[in-house]
């Protein structure tokens, strides 16, 4: 969370030329990779697809950076605690590079940035989906100005979330002039990859104690 604040911050106080740059330079352009000379005409150098895993800790606004740091304050630590800070630094990072992987899969000729920790933390979700799936999530909602809380159970709340994001994928894909502005092919790629890999990195708590 840190690292991602920090990023964001240091461009917003940079001219909008540098950030316009390294946002470009950073972040994740599918057809940088698909037509590398497309890459060579924008001035953009070869970079082995660094971008892939640079693209995480970037964010093109503040809702953006604040939804997904709220989603990570929330889900994260109870993950981590599991897994350990190591394995869950790693667990985080596979899931967003696979999570970026599949949206330039499902969208190899785009020519804008995808940046955001989305994908990453749609591992972390999904890890949180099967660790805890009674635990209950505190939502609030704004009805007649009034602020109206409702608890309900994660397994309940994050079910939701799953299959808008597959709503809005597929959606792109079928109907064509659809504008896409959000990588959702990353966030279920995401959560895919921590629905797969989270026993993994699940600590052995029996053995620890021992």
């Amino acid at each position: 969370m840190a690292i991602c604040i920090i990023i964001f911050v240091a461009m917003q106080v940079m001219p909008n030329e540098l950030s316009y740059r390294l946002i470009y330079l950073y972040g994740m352009v599918p057809i940088r990779y698909s037509d590398p000379q497309w890459g060579v005409s924008f001035g953009l150098p070869e970079d082995y697809y660094l971008s892939f895993l640079t693209s995480l800790f970037l964010h093109g606004n503040w809702w953006h950076l604040a939804i997904n740091m709220i989603f990570l304050w929330i889900f994260a630590d109870n993950v981590e605690d599991r897994m350990g800070h190591g394995f869950f630094l790693i667990f985080y990072l596979l899931c967003g590079l696979c999570a970026t992987f599949l949206q330039w899969y499902f969208d190899p000729r785009l020519a804008i940035p995808v940046v955001g920790a989305s994908g990453a933390i749609a591992g972390v979700l999904a890890a949180y989906f099967f660790l805890y799936p009674l635990a209950r999530v505190i939502i609030w909602v704004p009805l007649f100005l009034l602020p109206i809380v409702i608890h309900i159970p994660a397994i309940a709340f994050l079910g939701l979330w799953v299959i808008i994001q597959l709503h809005d994928a597929t959606t792109s894909v079928i109907f064509e002039g659809v504008t896409v502005d959000v990588a959702w092919w990353a966030h279920l790629g995401g959560f895919v990859t921590g629905t797969i890999l989270y026993r993994l990195f699940i600590r052995n708590e029996l053995a620890e104690e021992k």
